[in-house]
């Protein structure tokens, strides 16, 4: 578990939240985002034609993503960074180079500032739906001194990978596909716009993320409202990760789990940082009428039930990576069942012999 303190302090955005407190209680609790019980690739509506099931609103996370660009305008974000880093130091484990790699949604400017010349990549596509984000990408890179890197823009859908087939070597993506409709699909994608032995790095937001404002607005609606609204994204449980990557058809997958404590001054801090990363809620569904005594309690039991001595909350942040490969002859393959030519009977009576 990493802790990371007082992560948005630092970074200064928080300067207005005492004028802006009214305006951010009526829209408190339409920014979350953390799991409920149906998760991708488990065993609830998702695995009933999960192509035709609409979670998201694309067009809501595009805006989200349009707003996110200005907030975090040279500006670094320790957590997105930890997650980047994390993800991309996983290309110092591969012998192999990739020359063409393909970075889609999510922290793109973060990807791109921490690769360092890791993986060998000599052109990289970035992409994302939103026009503003790939624009300050752009503005980022004609400001930075290393321009080792050919590097291409454009915009397109996760849902729509509009790149050719055994085009690419390596897909990243850093905290972005978790708001697709069609989780299974995109990653389906991914697969076959890589080459034979091409790498597929991802990292999402799991399902323990947010747990503590989890608790606190279950527990503001039950006391104000008598009851619970929908208000929650769901999200892949590490369970579903590994089936993800089965399903996807990729090569060699794996999956490892880290978890991220940031703190922050107050909730109302940790909604502002949300919205600073895109990753407001965005629900198809979703009630747009919150009632402000609710959103007021919500901060108010979170800071009693989990506020640290020097005064700041915790905020968990469960982090999935997921790796895979494209099949290639060179990968190790599995024996045919019933090949074997040494029982473990054999095996345990010439061991018990020899004790």
């Amino acid at each position: 578990m990493r802790r990371i303190n007082s992560l948005y302090g630092r970074i200064g955005l928080l300067k207005r939240v005492s004028e802006k407190s009214t305006k951010q209680s009526h829209t408190f609790l339409a920014s979350l985002t953390f799991s409920t019980e149906g998760s991708y690739g488990g065993d609830g509506e998702f695995q009933q034609s999960s192509s035709k099931v609409k979670i998201f609103d694309r067009d809501l996370k595009r805006i989200h993503r349009d707003r996110a660009a200005w907030l975090s305008r040279q500006k670094n974000d320790t957590f997105v960074d930890a997650v980047a880093e994390n993800l991309i130091d996983r290309l110092e484990d591969c012998k192999k180079s990739f020359p063409t790699a393909f970075c889609l949604g999510g922290s793109l400017g973060a990807v791109k500032r921490l690769i360092r010349g890791r993986g060998g990549i000599e052109k990289l596509i970035m992409m994302d739906t939103s026009y503003d984000m790939i624009k300050s990408c752009r503005d980022a890179q004609e400001d930075s001194l290393d321009n080792s890197i050919e590097t291409s823009y454009l915009v397109g859908d996760e849902e729509f990978l509009p790149i050719k087939e055994s085009s690419v070597d390596l897909i990243i993506s850093s905290l972005g596909l978790h708001w697709t409709n069609d989780l299974p699909g995109s990653m389906i994608q991914c697969k076959l716009a890589l080459k034979p032995d091409g790498l597929f790095l991802a990292a999402i937001l799991g399902g323990e993320t947010l747990k503590e404002l989890r608790i606190a607005c279950t527990l503001a609606h039950m006391e104000r409202e008598g009851g619970i609204s929908p208000r929650l994204s769901p999200l892949a449980q590490v369970r579903d990760a590994g089936n993800l990557l089965t399903r996807a058809g990729f090569s060699l997958p794996g999956v490892d789990v880290d978890e991220y404590v940031v703190k922050y001054k107050s909730a109302l801090d940790l909604i502002e940082h949300l919205r600073a990363m895109g990753e407001t809620n965005a629900l198809l569904q979703r009630n747009k009428i919150l009632n402000r005594e609710t959103a007021l309690a919500t901060a108010a039991i979170y800071d009693s039930m989990f506020a640290t001595e020097d005064g700041s909350v915790p905020a968990t942040f469960q982090v999935i990576y997921m790796t895979g490969w494209r099949e290639h002859s060179s990968h190790p393959q599995a024996k045919r069942r019933g090949s074997a030519t040494v029982s473990f009977t054999d095996i345990q009576k010439q061991f018990s012999g020899q004790s």
